[in-house]
């Protein structure tokens, strides 16, 4: 069990992903940490964050939950159960690009545009720059889906699709990178919500 964890650990995609993590977290923390002294340093108002940033929130969560169903369908051979639950994710996950577009029209029509404060400025990039990631990683749900709609067609290809330790470790991989992206954004609209009250 050790070797299988240490082969985990240290596989080339494992690797990659986590050192993609860890630039992601610091991006944003520099980004927060920068709107924070531009508030304290300039004085700026903090920026009034639309309702539908929290609406936006669930939608993630709910993704995130049916990519935790799809990976249990795959560890249960259920072929059903783990195509569905990924084709919910991917409309979850375009759903979320639709709202956030809606928020951002939101604000445009209550007169916060991209310039009129620094604060504002920060908002729309820190929640743009999270969406083109939840965007990055719908081609791959998509691979995911589109390999499973084609090499499922009949319980021989069904066993060699679910006993492929390579497309199990990219799943762990994928849902660990959406639960990444959840919780950097329940951060993120905590972040905005706290600062908007202080």
């Amino acid at each position: 069990m050790d070797n299988k964890q240490n082969e985990f650990l240290f596989h080339p995609k494992n690797v990659m992903l986590f050192i993609l993590l860890f630039g992601l977290t610091f991006l944003f923390l520099a980004l927060t940490a920068a709107y924070i002294y531009i508030r304290v340093t300039h004085e700026v108002p903090p920026v009034q964050v639309p309702i539908l940033f929290v609406f936006n929130t669930v939608i993630l969560l709910a993704s995130s939950w049916t990519m935790i169903r799809s990976k249990r369908c795959y560890l249960a051979d259920d072929t059903v159960g783990y195509q569905q639950n990924l084709k919910i994710t991917i409309w979850l996950s375009l759903f979320f690009a639709v709202m956030q577009a809606v928020a951002w029209w939101w604000l445009f029509r209550q007169n916060i545009h991209l310039g009129t404060s620094t604060t504002t400025g920060f908002l729309y990039v820190i929640s743009f720059v999270h969406l083109a990631h939840v965007l990055a990683g719908l081609p791959f749900l998509f691979q995911f889906y589109r390999a499973a709609k084609k090499n499922m067609i009949d319980p021989v290809t069904v066993l060699v699709y679910f006993s492929d330790p390579e497309k199990r470790l990219s799943l762990r991989l994928l849902t660990l990178y959406w639960h990444f992206l959840d919780g950097l954004w329940i951060y993120l609209v905590l972040f905005f919500a706290v600062n908007q009250v202080i």
